[in-house]
């Protein structure tokens, strides 16, 4: 009897993995997935415009950040004038990112890597900012932070307070909207010099050891500081949004295929407990 409940159950297991490997029934199709994401055809969806995200981040170059309080992952305070007597490199992400922060925070952490490299660590500091709040908390963004691995001493990620983000953000230089997905958002490192006044910022995601330490040689150094080019320039060289571009169609759209992913594998994990449960209440009523 216990041999025929045990082969009931193998059984289920191998129904339900077959169910997972199986051509989904609902997944997302090429034409959902990889539509563009038009604002003529959803007029209520907020559409992060390049050009205008890129002149904003530009025109805080020069200009001081203020002594902003934020959250450290221990929930201590943290105040960002902290960090002045070094250069501190400063980027935005949101912890429910599932694509871009997370690809382009390993990609600043192997520049940073280069970076210390050739500078050593004790020469500059790092911090990630979580600016989707309330859920950006400490303990999300130390959550982040282990599932990337990041444990260089002299980088921090922080939280701030939810009143406080868009002063923050402005300050930055950095640009949002919300989308069905999460956010929209320009993908930018920004260079603080020790004297708390933003020196540079570098866009992308596909950072380099040479995008750092160059300009963090001339803040060391007081070598002549390098102009970034015109913004047209840049919007030509690299993408500068948080979003999933289509060379097809050139343009921005929302990824849906994590979403349906992820759906995928919870249905696969909770097919299997079912049946697994009800091989094991069957065990236990009599005459089964």
């Amino acid at each position: 009897m216990a041999a025929m409940h045990s082969n009931r159950i193998a059984c289920a297991l191998c129904a339900a993995l077959a169910l997972a490997c199986a051509p989904p029934l609902f997944a997302a199709p090429d034409k959902v997935s990889s539509r563009p994401l038009d604002p003529a055809g959803a007029p209520n969806v907020p559409v992060l415009d390049q050009e205008k995200a890129l002149r904003l981040s530009q025109s805080v170059v020069n200009q001081p950040v203020g002594d902003f309080t934020l959250l450290g992952r221990n929930e201590k305070p943290v105040r960002l004038a902290g960090y002045r007597g070094k250069p501190l490199l400063v980027s935005f992400i949101y912890t429910g990112c599932f694509e871009v922060c997370p690809t382009t925070t390993r990609n600043l952490q192997k520049a940073v890597t280069n970076t210390v490299a050739v500078l050593g660590t004790d020469r500059f500091n790092v911090v990630s900012i979580g600016f989707n709040q309330p859920f950006d908390s400490p303990s999300a963004m130390k959550a982040f932070a282990a599932q990337n691995g990041i444990v260089f001493p002299n980088w921090e990620f922080l939280s701030p307070a939810p009143a406080i983000v868009d002063e923050l953000t402005r300050a930055f230089g950095f640009s949002y909207a919300p989308t069905p997905a999460g956010f929209d958002h320009i993908v930018q490192v920004t260079l603080v010099d020790a004297e708390g006044k933003i020196y540079r910022q570098i866009y992308g995601e596909r950072l380099d050891a040479d995008q750092l330490v160059e300009p963090m040689k001339q803040l060391i150094t007081g070598a002549p500081v390098a102009q970034t080019g015109a913004i047209a320039d840049i919007l030509d060289r690299v993408r500068i949004l948080c979003s999933v571009y289509d060379p097809k169609t050139g343009q921005y759209r929302v990824d849906y295929a994590l979403i349906f992913e992820i759906a995928g594998f919870l249905t696969f994990f909770l097919y299997i407990a079912w049946y697994v449960g009800k091989g094991l209440r069957s065990r236990k009523t009599p005459g089964v």
